[in-house]
């Protein structure tokens, strides 16, 4: 059970929607699996075209949903009339991914009215087995009074 209470009850439903809006998840396959106050889990399926030169997941897609994640674990608590940018990230890539699918778990660390921390974790799992590949820290940019929708935060 998660120790954060969200602003918005309808938290769930503004996060699964807001997500639906990102057409580069919907390009790479990508989904939310579980979302919570302050936690968020993202899982992509492999596929051929998310590969670097050696086959594995190219890093850009571990830290593509590592993003996501913290972002909509961060979002997840964040008032009904706000919006979400990610401010900085840095991401070790620990083990080369590759598996069936990446799953992608953010947990916010330090909510903040305007700045919260996240931590996220993505593994690669293959068949039984998750093997950790890449750990983020992430800071999240809450916009108030910022619509979520597409062009909202076009003069922030």
């Amino acid at each position: 059970m998660s120790k954060f209470t969200p602003k918005d009850p309808d938290f769930s439903d503004r996060v699964r929607d807001s997500f639906s809006r990102q057409k580069f998840m919907d390009f790479i396959g990508a989904r939310i699996e579980t979302v919570e106050p302050g936690y968020c889990e993202v899982v992509v399926p492999f596929k051929p075209e998310l590969t670097q030169q050696h086959g594995f997941f190219h890093g850009g897609i571990t830290g593509a949903i590592a993003d996501n994640a913290a972002g909509y674990a961060s979002f997840s608590l964040m008032p009904a009339d706000a919006t979400i940018l990610t401010t900085e990230y840095k991401i070790n890539l620990i083990s080369p991914a590759k598996g069936d699918a990446l799953i992608a778990r953010a947990r916010v660390k330090k909510p903040g009215r305007t700045l919260t921390v996240v931590e996220a974790d993505v593994f690669a799992r293959d068949g039984d087995k998750e093997t950790a590949v890449a750990h983020m820290l992430a800071t999240m940019l809450c916009l108030h009074g910022k619509e979520d929708k597409a062009g909202a935060v076009s003069d922030a």
